[in-house]
């Protein structure tokens, strides 16, 4: 392969990595937002439901917000490092391949 190929490998690679690193952010993003249904949900649930159990089920949508804030989370920074790590082989690429 000539320079030219190898630039194109390395500029797709990043590209590659950038649209990964939008996807991981869109889906924390999602579990955000999703948490936030189960917050609202809670929170309105009492005034909705005029019986016994409305603070069970609230305290049940305030268990799930806080689940998937708590998983969100995890797996974006999990997501983040795993991205960070494959960043390191595209150097390597490019160090072995421009020489």
């Amino acid at each position: 392969m000539d320079n030219t190929q190898n630039k194109d490998l390395i500029l797709r690679e990043k590209l590659a990595i950038q649209r990964t690193i939008l996807a991981n952010q869109s889906t924390f993003l999602s579990f955000l937002r999703t948490s936030m249904y189960f917050l609202v949900a809670g929170l309105s649930m009492k005034s909705l439901l005029k019986i016994e159990s409305a603070l069970s089920i609230q305290l049940l949508f305030f268990g799930c917000s806080f689940s998937l804030l708590t998983v969100g989370t995890v797996n974006y920074f999990r997501q983040s490092k795993k991205i960070k790590e494959s960043e390191i082989h595209i150097g390597n690429y490019k160090k072995e391949h421009l020489e």
